[in-house]
């Protein structure tokens, strides 16, 4: 059966047994979400996390697009009267797209073509005496098949090559074999067009630039398709470019498929349209497949890369209910101020002109001392917008000169605006805050986020948080759908406070949606806080099903039900209380007691529902109960005085933080109004393949400065113990300068400071 293979592939690719992944998509198909398997079915699935189950959905998906298009083309072969027992074996076997269609490709309704024109003309015949016998003249063959169509035999062997060129061509197995071998063997090479250099000097890196297919990076190749979308670039996959052979290695494979030779006439003659069918049909069908393979990669691995710094930046600490004040600044404009209190509720907004040209130094300060012991303010969050470096050092000098005797100095916080000003412009921002004006509410975002960034970021758009590479060159689609899974498992993976939660954050529950999340508000304001996690089923249209996908990521605080705190799911509440029972205490007091928890026996509680998964999980939650899997708060300290690129100098050591990583290093903020790269070669006293390995988005790090170009703005930081600014030799990655390149110039010299990491910082910084 179809399901059993599908669930057989998935399988072998996702490390886990036929069972377990037939398991897992019997419950998405029911409708069940990936959080909702992922935490609460592992009896059925056998534990499979929620990284392979993305990964099943994703297959999943594919597989059936795969086995549709299958039954499609089966039908049409079918109905064609062409449908032998060995091609429907060899359909059923076809593992990819790409090679369905070759097989498909003889097959394919098409228009008319010469290879048809030319059979309609009876050359059929003559195509195939050539190919059985080499030792005739083919045009001497050719004389017998002129007629009123076909003047002279040069036009009989011109309509029997388009007729064995079409043959060739859609040899599915030596197509397959060739795409194959250009995989292996094929280079990229991109160079300017004619009188670009100048306007797309962003691309100067790849004005003559080759390398091998295999190997190109998501951002290299990114960089370049881009650079030919903008007509700077002209793309080009050469194979056996360097091979000065008569017959190219690609012109031999089609050869060898039929068994042709050098030596008797027709093999000569055969070999010629061999040559013509590999330069006029297979070497652009090859080639466009190459580069749509390479774009596929490379969007790939920039929407994983875009994907893993969204979960970083969701998960990454929050610093808690505390009175915050927000600072969105401004130079002309003003720093706009907002001021929320520990469950983030607006208290208070203003505008303060601090900067140029009103100059309102001292009036700022006291408004923002006076609005600190108004709401008693614990932490001010800055954005790291223009303006950010001279906001905080006006708010560094009024916090030093406000009363030791007034109580503790609010901490001050520089984070990341990005998408704030997208938030501000929203119907959901319009919708929290209807009087208030635009520019306001991006203080209000960013006060909010500081305190908990998952619940403010949720109302952005994943795509406008901007933590991606190249995120608007690859397939949007294939993007939201990535991130939205991102931000969906971090929702769940975090848990939502059913009685404080928005809208935007209730609808990326489990099970629940933008209609549910709306209708739980709606019946919150109407009738009060939810007293338990059963009343949820008095919301209008959420019904049982939807319950069983969103109760256990939901969380009571101090409810009728101690365990509506916990993401122990309702149904397992019996459980749960099997295991207090048998401590003989009171739930509250049992929660949170890890010794007499750790002294339980899990095995003892297994029933036939719940297994040993789900008791152990239950145990976890009851020593920790509500527990938040995101790391604790801290924030960088910028160095006092380096507040611009032009303060920075060589061998300075700062702390940032982490605002991006991608394939090729990670960009940190330094407090400078431009992030520095380290380069995936000064991330650490070891060779990093993935920069991942070492930090990710929040982290906070201590970083040297290696290389400063101002000009350029582009700053090269290392984290290398070593003292070494310099790279680690390269490890040959299969590229290789092109055939008949011409003898290197005399290079421009470089500025100071900039040595070979500062040459591969300038290539890399060019991705951000």
């Amino acid at each position: 059966m179809a399901s059993e293979r599908i669930a057989a592939i998935i399988a072998a690719e996702i490390t886990a047994r036929p069972e377990q992944a037939a398991a897992a998509i019997g419950l998405l198909d029911e409708g069940a979400t990936v959080p909702f398997v992922a935490r609460y079915r592992k009896e059925v699935t056998g534990g499979l996390d929620d990284t392979q189950l993305r990964l099943l959905a994703e297959r999943l998906a594919y597989l059936r697009e795969l086995d549709a298009r299958r039954d499609t083309i089966l039908g049409s072969i079918r109905e064609q009267g062409k449908l032998s027992e060995e091609l429907e074996t060899k359909i059923a076997a076809a593992a990819t797209k790409a090679e369905l269609e070759d097989i498909y490709l003889p097959y394919k309704p098409k228009r008319r073509t010469k290879a048809e024109i030319a059979r309609e003309r009876g050359l059929g015949p003559l195509a195939e005496a050539i190919l059985a016998d080499r030792a005739a003249v083919p045009a001497e063959l050719a004389l017998a098949y002129i007629s009123e169509e076909v003047a002279d035999a040069k036009a009989a062997l011109e309509g029997a090559r388009d007729i064995l060129s079409e043959q060739f061509a859609e040899n599915a197995d030596l197509v397959g074999r060739l795409r194959t071998y250009m995989k292996e063997r094929a280079f990229m090479r991109s160079r300017v067009v004619d009188g670009k250099q100048e306007a797309g000097a962003k691309f100067s890196d790849y004005f003559d630039h080759v390398e091998r297919w295999a190997n190109v990076p998501s951002h290299r190749a990114l960089a370049m398709l881009r650079g030919r979308n903008e007509e700077v670039l002209s793309l080009d996959i050469e194979v056996d470019a360097d091979d000065a052979s008569p017959v190219k290695p690609v012109e031999r494979m089609i050869a060898d498929a039929y068994a042709i030779g050098r030596q008797l006439p027709g093999d000569r003659w055969l070999m010629e349209v061999a040559g013509w069918t590999w330069r006029i049909k297979l070497s652009l069908h090859l080639t466009l497949d190459l580069m749509r393979d390479l774009r596929e990669r490379a969007e790939e691995e920039a929407i994983h890369v875009f994907a893993r710094n969204l979960k970083d930046l969701l998960l990454a600490a929050p610093a808690g209910s505390r009175a915050t004040m927000g600072l969105d600044p401004g130079i002309r404009t003003g720093v706009k101020v907002a001021v929320v209190d520990g469950t983030g509720k607006l208290l208070a907004t203003t505008t303060v002109y601090p900067f140029p040209p009103k100059n309102d130094v001292r009036g700022t300060q006291a408004e923002l001392a006076k609005l600190i012991r108004l709401h008693k303010v614990e932490l001010i969050s800055i954005g790291n917008g223009t303006g950010s470096r001279e906001t905080e050092r006006l708010v560094a000098d009024m916090l030093s000169d406000m009363p030791s005797d007034s109580g503790p100095k609010p901490l001050k916080v520089i984070v990341s605006e990005a998408g704030a000003s997208i938030y501000s412009a929203s119907a959901t921002a319009a919708a929290e805050f209807p009087g208030l004006d635009v520019s306001l509410r991006g203080a209000v975002s960013i006060a909010r986020r500081l305190q908990d960034p998952l619940a403010e970021l949720v109302k952005i758009e994943p795509k406008s948080i901007g933590v991606g590479q190249y995120q608007h060159d690859v397939d949007q689609y294939r993007l939201g759908r990535s991130l939205e899974a991102v931000v969906e498992d971090a929702v769940n993976a975090v848990g939502v406070d059913l009685n404080t939660a928005s809208a935007p954050l209730l609808a990326r529950v489990s099970g629940l949606g933008a209609s549910l999340a709306e209708a739980i508000i709606a019946h919150r304001d109407a009738t009060g806080p939810f007293a338990s996690r059963r009343d949820l089923l008095k919301v209008a249209r959420l019904g049982p099903r939807a319950f069983e996908q969103c109760a256990g990521f939901l969380r009571i605080a101090n409810g009728t039900e101690p365990l509506d705190a916990s993401a122990v799911h309702p149904e397992a509440y019996g459980v749960a209380k099997k295991i207090v029972a048998a401590c003989g205490r009171d739930l509250r007091s049992l929660m949170g007691d890890s010794a007499a928890l750790k002294a339980l026996d899990p095995r003892v509680f297994v029933e036939e529902r719940f297994g040993l998964p789900t008791v152990r999980d239950i145990l976890a939650e009851l020593e920790k109960p509500g527990r938040d899997p995101r790391p604790g708060f801290k924030t960088a300290t910028f160095a006092d005085g380096v507040d611009d690129i032009k303060d920075l100098k060589p061998g300075m050591l700062l702390e940032g933080t982490v605002t991006n990583v991608a394939a090729f290093g990670a960009f940190v903020d330094i407090g400078v109004h431009q992030d520095g790269l380290v380069h995936v070669s000064q991330l650490a006293d070891r060779f990093v393949k993935d920069a991942h390995e070492v930090v990710k988005a929040g982290d906070v790090v201590k970083v040297r400065v290696v290389d400063i170009d101002i000009k350029r703005k582009r700053i090269g930081l290392s984290m290398r113990r070593d003292g070494d600014g310099g790279t680690p030799k390269p490890r040959d990655n299969g590229n290789r300068p092109a055939p008949h390149t011409p003898a290197p110039q005399r290079q421009p010299e470089r500025p100071a400071g900039q040595g070979a990491f500062g040459a591969a910082l300038a290539e890399a910084m060019k991705r951000k």
